[in-house]
Formats: structure tokens, sequence, C-alpha cells
């Protein structure tokens, strides 16, 4: 917890192009770990079929595990990594020790042994865990509480996420596809090498630009002793193996159970912590723990990128373009980011324009409006899958496009905003902990997004009779939970007494 949210001073930082410099740093710092992180993403459950598996497509439902527990755990480590921030070193020395700990673990797998490859995974998760919620964090640290400038700002934020992520299928593609003469996994190695050297990049970008923050996320005052991060240190050393162990022993299905029962107690804190506050603060809590439960169902499903998607991609799309040349399937998930980065101004002008008139949907109502999106991508699937399979089983490259598209407009009605949400929401002391809530939320979905990916491809792999099965599920699930919450949103909004 750093002094500047106990005394809700903020610096006079200088501007830039309207917002304070620093926000421009921690906007590189990002850029380059959401590289190395989706540089990861799109060829992992790749990589294990091609590695561990020979390419035989049975390998599907292990890898979609194993990217769904590595997608929860990165996710769900944030709730550690929070309150380290917030209660031990605070946010500057958790965001270096975070970098350096992911570079070592993506440098490690690839390493061609599967121990190894799940060591590289567990470094990941537990570096990862200590930088993610708290770069997220210090953006809010930017702004007073009451700038209305801050949700733009934090949608700013959100296109330095998306552009790392634009870059790295492309570029990492590229090298993938580019090394014809050896295997593909051997070109996937190539893909972790440049994710861990942008890791590496990211450390010191912000090693470079902390001196920028004016001491905005440093230890509080008595909390200054480097032996504080001697015990970081160690801790961090012991939450490896432990992480390894998740990983390799206990499995998604209990894995599921564990982030559940973690879910609980992170929701108890916060509601204990309100309590202290008043009833305000006691409603404003229960109306962001809602929210994280709708937030779960967004990112279970859109969390097939990396899995049913890549395979859709791999087995059921045609992807021959003019003159013979085959669309690579990592570039697909550059359509998102993409999108992202030409829409996500846009949004902030329509949402700027609205709240003039006064007419801007409120918190819940834009995480509704982001769950009908999602379903609307799996309709254009399901369509696709039933009514455009051409003689050789393939469906259109089209369909898999504009499905990226759609999600990527339910995920600017919700995701920029939710951490603008936790920032306004939460207990004023523990709102590096709530940050890490918020990424459990997406961790519960990332792990319930491997155990559907597994069972849409079965024992033998994806069929397009099993994906428009799963995606038919899907676009239901979706809809019936985007209506529900716009039907509940003015419940929802009398809970955040005035919170937009």
């Amino acid at each position: 917890m750093s002094q500047t949210i106990d005394t809700g001073a903020v610096p006079d930082y200088p501007q830039l192009l309207g917002h304070p410099r620093p926000l421009w740093m921690l906007f590189m710092t990002e850029f380059w770990e959401r590289f190395a992180f989706y540089s990861v993403s799109w060829a992992l459950a790749l990589y294990v079929v091609a590695q561990f598996y020979h390419g035989d497509p049975a390998g599907q439902g292990w890898a979609s595990g194993i990217f769904g527990a590595y997608t929860a755990l990165i996710y769900a480590t944030g709730i550690f990594g929070g309150y380290v921030a917030d209660k031990v070193i605070g946010y500057q020395r958790s965001i270096l020790i975070g970098a350096a700990v992911m570079a070592a673990g993506l440098f490690t797998i690839m390493l061609p042994s599967k121990p190894m490859f799940l060591l590289g995974l567990a470094l990941v998760i537990v570096g990862d865990g200590l930088f993610k919620p708290n770069i997220s964090s210090m953006v809010g640290q930017l702004y007073g509480k009451d700038d209305p400038r801050r949700d733009r700002g934090f949608t700013l934020f959100y296109m330095g996420i998306n552009a790392g992520a634009f870059v790295a299928p492309l570029f990492t593609g590229w090298l993938a596809a580019h090394f014809t003469d050896t295997p593909m996994q051997q070109n996937y190695k190539l893909v972790f090498a440049a994710a861990g050297i942008g890791m590496v990049l990211s450390l010191l970008w912000f090693w470079i630009g902390r001196r920028g923050l004016r001491g905005v996320g440093r230890p509080a005052p008595g909390a200054e002793s480097r032996l504080r991060v001697v015990w970081v240190l160690a801790g961090t050393a012991l939450a490896v193996p432990v992480v390894y162990g998740l990983l390799s022993k206990i499995g998604p299905d209990g894995l599921q159970w564990l982030l559940g029962l973690l879910f609980v107690g992170v929701a108890a804190m916060l509601v204990v912590e309100a309590v202290r506050h008043d009833r305000v603060q006691l409603h404003r809590v229960i109306a962001m723990l809602i929210i994280f439960a709708f937030n779960v169902l967004f990112w279970m499903f859109y969390f097939q990128l990396g899995t049913s998607f890549n395979f859709l991609a791999q087995n059921l799309v045609d992807r021959q373009m003019f003159g013979g040349w085959e669309f690579p399937v990592g570039w697909f998930q550059s359509v998102s980011p993409l999108a992202i980065i030409v829409l996500a101004p846009l949004v902030t002008l329509v949402w700027a324009g609205l709240d003039r008139r006064r007419m801007e949907p409120s918190i819940p109502r834009k995480f509704g409006f982001g769950l009908l999106f999602n379903a609307l991508g799996f309709a254009v699937l399901t369509y696709a899958l039933s009514s455009l399979l051409d003689p050789r089983g393939l469906i259109p490259f089209w369909p898999l496009t504009l499905c990226y598209v759609l999600q990527t407009v339910g995920e600017l009605c919700l995701s920029p905003i939710g951490l603008s949400m936790v920032t306004k929401l939460a207990p004023p002391r523990l709102v590096g902990l709530a940050m890490g809530g918020w990424f459990l939320s997406l961790a519960v979905g990332g792990n319930l997004s491997g155990l559907l990916a597994g069972r849409i491809s079965g024992e033998s792999g994806m069929t397009a009779a099993s994906a428009l099965s799963g995606f038919t599920f899907s676009f239901w699930l979706l809809a019936g939970a985007g209506v529900v919450l716009l039907l509940v949103a003015p419940l929802i909004n009398r809970l955040m007494h005035g919170v937009r």
C-alpha cells in the first residue's frame, strides 16, 4: 500500500496528450509484457500437441487442460501479488521482481522435456502474479479519485495491452512459419525465445522509467527495508514448486475447486474490510462481487482463442489465400487486438459523448452488452459449422475472423471498464487485493475454458460436429447471462451508490 493511496494525494505530473506522463511509461512496460504473454498464448496448446504428442489430435484434450490451468493460475496468483504490493514491498518492487521471474520462465519453457516445460510455466505464472495486478493498480494511482479522465486513461492503457497482443502473433507467427526447414516444435521454441526477450525489455523499460512516478508505488512508510524484498524472493522460490505441482498433479478439475475456495476467501476479506468502513462501502463491494461472477462467464468463452479456436483454425478453416499462400494459424489472434486498437478510441469517444448527454450506460449495463457481443461471435461460428462446410469439411475464413471482432466489441464493453471499476469500488486499503480478485474471476473463467475446450475436442480431437455442439452451448449460455445482467442492472446501480 503506497502513501498515495493512504492520503489520496496525487503528484503534480507533467502532462502528455492530456494524461499524466507516467501513464505512457506504464503503457510501454505493459506492451512488452503482453507481447511476451500473447506470444506464448497462441503457440502453447499447438506446441504441446506437436512436441509431446507428435502432432496426434488426441493430445488436444491435455493441451487444452494445460492452457486453461496456465491461464487460470496466471490470473489467480495476482491475488497474492496484489497483497504483497499492498502490504509488504510496494508496487514498484513487486513489478520488478515479477518481470525478472517471468523472463526466466519464458526461456525455460524452450527446454524440450515436459518437466522443464511445466517448470517454465510455473515461473511465468508466479512472476506474472507479482507483475500484472500491480501495474494495473498503478494506473489508477496516477489520477485523483474523482478525476473524469480515469476511465479514459485505463482505456488508453488497455490499448497498450492490445498493441503488444497485436504485434506478438504477427511477429512470432512469422518466426514459426519462416523457419520451414525445421520441425514445428522447434519453431515454437523460437516463439518462446522472442517472448523472453520481450519480457527483458519490459523489465528494463520499467526500471529506467520508474523515477518519473515520483514515489507512487514505493513501499509505505516503515516498509522500506530491503529485508522484506528478501522474504518475498524466498516466498517466490517456494511458490514455484507449488504451482508446478498444481499444473502436473492436481489437474484442471481439482484446480477449479481450489480456485472457487480462493474466490470465496478473497470475497470474505473484501467484505470484512468494507464492514469496517460503512454501509455504502459494503454495498459497493457486493456490487463488485456480483459483476465478478458475470465476468467469469465472459472469459470462460473468450479464452477459447488459445484452445478450441486454435484447433478450429488449424483443422477446420480454409486458410488458403491468394497465390496459394496459407494464412498462419497464429495470425487469427492478432484480429482481436487490431480491432481494439482501431475501436478503443471510438468507444472512448462514444462513452464521453454519451456522458455529456447524461446517457452513458452504467457499469453493469456495459458488462451485459459485453456478454451479448461475445454470444454473437459464437452465433456466427454455429451458423458456419451448420451451413457453410465445404466438401473438404472446412468452413470459410471469414466466420472465425468475424467472431474475433464481435468478441472484441464485447471485451471493450467490459474489460477496461472493469479495471477502472475495481479502483473505484474497492476498499481504499485493499485496492491491490481487489485487483487480484478481478484477475481471479478471469482465472476461474480461464480454467473453465480449458475444461470446455477439452470436452469439445474429446479423446480423438475436434471435429465439425463436436465444435458445433460446444459453440451452440456457448452461445445460449452467454446470451442468457447477458439478458439477466441487463435486467438486474438497476439493482446493482443502487448498490454502487453513484459510482459510474
